[in-house]
């Protein structure tokens, strides 16, 4: 069929952008640690168990570590760097979750629907550029949509789900659960889809037929659960160590667990933890893409109506449900509980593939309600949804390799959002900011560091993330006392300072990051406060 056939040259595609730019990625806040996360975990089982560091390894043991270990497995087999590997295993990653949005909107609304699904998720761009730098959140994204995905097929087969979706939700569970303990969150949306399903078959079948196949339907998804726990306890290995560990870890993050600092929100520098419940409706309209956001609430609103169509078969009712859910009440239920919020959207990935899939179903019913209206009427929505999606892939386009920073046109992009809200938090232009000063030093013959030692270069940022991307050349330091060059991220922490520039990243007209030329000038502060 034509519509499967271009949603997998639509994945093809992507791969081959991926593979081609992956390099571009620079390193942020927690790469490093990440990357001895993986090491520990593989030397826990290399050495039987005996090993045990990674127990009490920063916090990080309180998340699960899967993406940790593939990436530092692939950096053994793979020719590219351990920093250029994370990133392509990262990619990888978003691309299965790129292929599972499609199967779902597949499965939910026909091929179109599952081919308009991956195509909304394919252009954003909070999806697309945190995939290939974001260790936590994106790959939770992709197991929430296997979980989703496995779910979705387990209510559509009710009350005997098939091995097969058995085994994706076990597959499905493992993941979620073990890449992050928040996965408990879409047992509300599950619950509220079951009991839908349970009871209209009770007003069907009554009470005790209702009831015997409930008890199948859970009888049969045992294995999913024992499978899943198995999976989980192999990415997350602290986690199985003690029962009460998932609890423990969700008791830890439940309440803010760092110093407090303050971010930028709406022009305004705010404690994290005293973000107003607005920050998370607020940042999705500005940063989503308009096609997306437009079709995705649309569908949302249509999947509550849908859901009420008794003429409809129950089981898909309830499946749909599921997906609007699973959109929405991560969402609602953060903007009751008042959880600290942070570097934007990047803990909320995970709920634009189901909103995604909420916009393909969106996107055909329109064609179909249209289509009544001839030839010329189809032309023009699918010429509307072509422009649509081309907007944001000319965004990606502009601020690669920063596509995690986009805000859409109608917010006024990302021109009008630097001084509303955080764009660079993840401090990635500093790979950019090196490879220019880099640049500069090496035309200038002349231009050597006095008595054989290294350059120094003083740090408003990630200072990992700029050691690595200045090699060994260089020494860096938050102390600009005694530095050459400085780099600053173009974030409110970093002051701008009177020294001579050397370098600037900019896209679109906003400063990312920029060096400074420190030498034989009187030494600024670097920060106006310090960063997070």
């Amino acid at each position: 069929m034509f519509a499967d056939r271009f949603a997998i040259a639509v994945l093809a595609a992507i791969a081959i952008a991926a593979a081609l730019t992956f390099r571009d990625y620079g390193l942020g806040w927690d790469d490093y640690t990440h990357s001895q996360y993986g090491d520990q975990l593989l030397a826990l089982y290399g050495s039987g168990f005996s090993d045990d560091r990674v127990f009490s390894f920063v916090n990080l043991y309180k998340y699960g570590g899967g993406f940790d270990m593939v990436a530092a497995l692939a950096a053994k087999a793979l020719p590219f760097s351990l920093f250029e590997t994370r990133r392509l295993v990262g990619a990888a990653i978003g691309i299965i979750g790129l292929f599972v949005t499609w199967r779902l909107g597949r499965r939910l609304g026909g091929p179109f629907a599952g081919l308009a699904a991956l195509i909304l998720l394919a252009v954003c761009p909070l999806y697309y550029g945190h995939m290939f730098m974001n260790a936590k959140d994106a790959p939770f994204a992709m197991a929430m949509a296997v979980m989703l995905l496995g779910i979705v097929r387990a209510l559509d087969e009710y009350p005997r789900p098939g091995v097969r979706t058995v085994a994706l939700l076990g597959v499905g569970l493992g993941l979620a659960f073990g890449t992050r303990v928040l996965a408990g969150v879409m047992a509300p949306a599950t619950i509220v889809a079951l009991l839908l399903i349970v009871a209209t078959d009770i007003r069907a079948n009554g009470i005790k037929a209702a009831a015997l196949n409930g008890v199948q339907f859970v009888w049969i998804l045992l294995p999913a659960l024992a499978l899943g726990y198995i999976i989980m306890g192999l990415l997350w290995p602290w986690g199985i160590v003690s029962p009460l560990n998932p609890l423990r870890a969700a008791e830890y993050f439940d309440t803010f667990f760092e110093k407090p600092w303050e971010e930028v929100y709406l022009g305004k520098q705010i404690p994290v933890p005293d973000m107003p419940p607005s920050y998370l409706p607020v940042l999705f309209v500005h940063t989503l893409p308009e096609i997306l956001l437009g079709l995705g609430t649309l569908g949302f609103a249509g999947a509550l109506v849908f859901a009420t169509r008794t003429s409809i078969a129950i089981n898909r009712r309830a499946a749909i449900l599921l997906v609007a859910l699973a959109a929405i009440l991560p969402v609602a239920t953060a903007m009751i509980m008042r959880p600290a919020l942070y570097n934007g959207l990047r803990h909320f990935i995970f709920v634009v593939p189901p909103f995604a899939v909420l916009g393909g179903l969106a996107f055909i019913w329109i064609v179909h309600r249209v289509r009544t209206y001839g030839v010329a009427a189809l032309g023009l929505v699918s010429a509307m949804f072509i422009a649509g999606t081309a907007l944001p892939i000319v965004e990606l386009i502009r601020l690669h390799p920063y596509e995690y920073t986009s805000f859409n046109l109608v917010s006024g992009g990302v021109q009008n959002a630097q001084d509303k809200f955080m764009l660079d938090y993840w401090g990635l232009a500093f790979k950019e900011a090196a490879a220019e000063l880099k640049k500069s030093l090496s035309l200038a013959a002349s231009e050597k560091a006095p008595g054989n030692r290294k350059w120094v270069v003083a740090i408003c940022g990630p200072q990992p993330g700029a050691e690595q991307s200045l090699g060994p050349d260089f020494e860096t330091t938050y102390n600009q006392k005694k530095a050459d060059f400085a780099m600053a991220l173009g974030t409110f922490y970093c002051r701008h300072l009177q020294a001579p520039i050397m370098a600037t990243v900019q896209r679109e007209g906003v400063v990312y990051a920029t060096v400074y030329d420190f030498r034989g000038r009187t030494l600024e502060p670097l920060t106006t406060q310090p960063p997070p």
